[in-house]
């Protein structure tokens, strides 16, 4: 019997740490919220788990992810290089994509600066007329660095 991709994802959250999960799901959650057509894409990669946010499933509609790391969750701009940041929150110098550490939960992702960002990296995709929110298992690669803090002694 075939798992549900909402139950893979609840299994790839839960290798990491209760505080790291708990940022992530309450961060998709409003993500969620802000744009209930998403398709969701999730990558279970060797560096992160990470959940996009897309206006159709392909990867060049991703406008933007959930990444989770050991120590910490990272919101991701797949088209960051070009938002306005007048509050210069963005960090990196790619040529696409800009991100926030989620230092302070995902309570950051309610902060006028964050939510400008967000409604604009909205509004600049055209989600397809009668889209519906779907949740799709892209990859899970079988080699993958430890999704808790190493302990060194």
């Amino acid at each position: 019997m075939a798992v549900s991709p909402d139950k893979q994802l609840a299994s790839f959250l839960a290798k990491f740490t209760p505080a790291i999960a708990k940022t992530a799901k309450a961060a998709i959650g409003k993500l969620g919220k802000l744009m209930p057509n998403a398709t969701r894409l999730v990558y279970d990669n060797y560096n992160a788990l990470v959940v996009a946010f897309a206006a159709a499933p392909k990867m060049t509609d991703v406008i933007c992810s959930i990444a989770l790391y050991p120590q910490w969750v990272t919101l991701f701009f797949m088209r960051g290089a070009t938002l306005p940041d007048p509050k210069h929150l963005l960090e990196g110098d790619g040529k696409h994509i800009r991100s926030i550490r989620l230092v302070d939960g995902a309570a950051m992702l309610d902060r006028p600066g964050v939510r400008e960002l967000l409604r604009e990296a909205i509004m600049r995709v055209d989600f397809p007329r009668g889209a519906k929110p779907a949740l799709e298992i892209r990859a899970v690669v079988a080699k993958q660095r430890p999704r808790r803090p190493v302990v060194r002694r």
